[in-house]
């Protein structure tokens, strides 16, 4: 019985990183810090989603107008990152998560 409260336990410490991600960007410094002492998939996964998240955000508030537009498609697509996160889903950013996962690999 041990083992499944402690595995209960670190399933939700690793719910707690992924969605502290994507609290802004002091939140993803607060997730990356925790996730230092304790590794997970699920929380190295949401903190590869949320940081590319934020770097598409920034960029894109670059671009007078379109950019601004199209960061409220970002906002859609962080609101359902957050609820997955919540409930310890893989949840992949369409057409960009992939890129993410594969060149934000750093975060292992």
């Amino acid at each position: 019985m041990h083992s499944q409260t402690s595995t209960h336990t670190e399933h939700d410490y690793a719910r707690i990183i992924s969605v502290l991600s994507y609290l802004t960007i002091v939140g993803w410094l607060a997730g990356i810090v925790l996730y230092g002492s304790y590794k997970s998939s699920l929380a190295g996964f949401h903190l590869r989603q949320s940081l590319g998240l934020i770097i598409v955000a920034a960029l894109l508030s670059f671009i007078p107008l379109i950019g601004w537009l199209l960061n409220l498609v970002v906002a859609v697509f962080w609101l359902i990152s957050v609820v997955h996160a919540f409930k310890g889903d893989y949840y992949t950013v369409p057409l960009v998560g992939i890129s993410f996962q594969t060149h934000l690999r750093f975060i292992a």
